[in-house]
């Protein structure tokens, strides 16, 4: 592979890497979002190395990584579960993040944030993977593409945390895309199951991709636009 073709190849899969992961920035900023302000980036940057670990796996084991259906199930399911979790405690005038009890809290479970930033990631993997190798065969090309793209993720997720800390209202929207990636993980680790496991695929429920990412931007400028009116302490 010359060059300039290596250097296109990875600027796309950089680009699809940021607008598959969109969805997978917001959902670190809300794992991340209870813990002390010490520990976030220091989760960010554990999840990030497990990431590159997780994603040079899957990379290199792309045809048997999309056999564990059950992977993007779970972990579809978690994120639910968080969504679900977090609408149900509502209407609250309190902010749960930034109560002493909840701090300390999320301190505790600090490497079970890290643990399950890496499940989610993984989960996120399986989709990602499979759409970059259709750009390109070379291991490194696509690595390096895909490590870029991870990069970004992790800096725009921290970014995500500093703006939901002025505008508290963009946490219900993180929350949605959050429910909604978890309901499109759940679907495609069904549609998988299907597949390699029932050997059924006439009962996969397919979700287009064109209508997650329409749906997704839905949410997020609608979201945006009630959520920005409002920042912190003004409400």
């Amino acid at each position: 592979m010359e060059l300039t073709e290596a250097i296109l190849a990875i600027l796309v899969i950089v680009a699809l890497e940021a607008i598959l992961s969109v969805d997978n920035a917001m959902v670190l900023a809300v794992m991340v979002r209870p813990l002390p302000e010490h520990l976030r980036q220091r989760a960010l940057l554990y999840g990030l190395i497990g990431a590159y670990v997780l994603r040079g796996l899957a990379l290199l084991f792309a045809t048997l990584i999309i056999q564990i259906w059950w992977i993007q199930l779970l972990g579809g399911l978690y994120l639910i579960y968080l969504a679900f979790n977090h609408f149900r405690k509502l209407p609250s005038h309190q902010d749960p993040h930034h109560t002493a009890a909840a701090i300390q809290a999320a301190a505790a479970s600090f490497w079970r944030i890290v643990v399950m930033i890496n499940v989610v990631d993984l989960a996120f993997a399986v989709d990602s993977v499979l759409v970059v190798i259709a750009f390109s065969e070379n291991f490194w090309v696509i690595f390096t593409g895909v490590a870029v793209g991870i990069l970004l993720i992790r800096l725009a997720a921290g970014w995500m945390v500093r703006v939901m800390e002025r505008y508290p209202r963009l946490e219900q929207v993180a929350y949605a895309v959050v429910g909604w990636a978890g309901l499109k993980l759940t679907l495609e680790g069904w549609d998988h199951g299907t597949e390699a496991w029932l050997h059924r695929p006439e009962l996969a429920l397919h979700l287009p991709q064109e209508l997650f990412l329409g749906v997704t931007l839905a949410i997020l400028v609608l979201g945006s636009l009630w959520a920005l009116r409002h920042q912190s302490g003004t409400e």
